[in-house]
């Protein structure tokens, strides 16, 4: 019996590009926020924004219930190494999206107290810019993690360095971000005040 005498509404495909996806469409985050990047990163998970849509729809309190570890602000000297054991306790495989400059540089906290760069401590896969970046960006980094979780290349290169992709993100396309059944999504703080949401 082949494929040929199968009815129609039998699916085939690799094992390999089935985990993918599945990987790709359940990234669980963990809560790490540190500073006011979190309250942009809290507001990424509400109604307008919907963070449900990519199936992250709870903020896993447990590290070894997350893949993935959002880190939203500055991490002081003190904070290094918890930061280090919560991704340490995450299941593999785990990704990192450094959020906002303080995250990734240090920011305007340029002292002893502030590690400059959190890639110092976890391998990051994506950087969000933004002081704060606002849950647009998130969302755009999220969804450029996606694309490189159902490619492979981040498992490929994590193998063979155990670094990071250290993937460094443009401003996104707003209008790509839009949720389904709206036209466009409206920035605060800009000039058109009252703007269609």
């Amino acid at each position: 019996m082949g494929l040929e005498e199968l009815n129609h509404n039998f699916l085939t495909g690799t094992v390999e590009n089935l985990v993918k996806w599945a990987r790709q469409n359940s990234v669980w985050p963990a809560t790490f926020g540190l500073a006011c990047c979190a309250i942009e990163m809290m507001s990424a998970g509400a109604a307008d924004f919907d963070l449900a849509r990519f199936g992250m729809e709870v903020f896993r309190a447990s590290p070894r219930q997350a893949d993935l570890m959002i880190v939203a602000g500055r991490v002081s000297q003190k904070m290094a190494p918890v930061l280090r054991q919560v991704y340490d306790q995450m299941m593999e495989p785990k990704w990192v999206i450094s959020m906002g400059v303080c995250a990734s540089t240090g920011g305007m906290f340029n002292n002893y107290a502030i590690v400059q760069g959190v890639d110092q401590i976890v391998p990051v896969d994506v950087y969000a810019p933004g002081c704060p970046p606002g849950p647009e960006t998130l969302m755009h980094a999220i969804l450029t993690l996606h694309s490189m979780i159902r490619s492979g290349e981040i498992t490929k290169r994590r193998e063979i360095s155990g670094r990071g992709a250290g993937l460094q993100l443009e401003a996104p396309e707003l209008s790509k971000l839009a949720s389904p059944g709206r036209s466009s999504v409206t920035i605060v703080g800009s000039s058109s005040a009252g703007g269609e949401r």
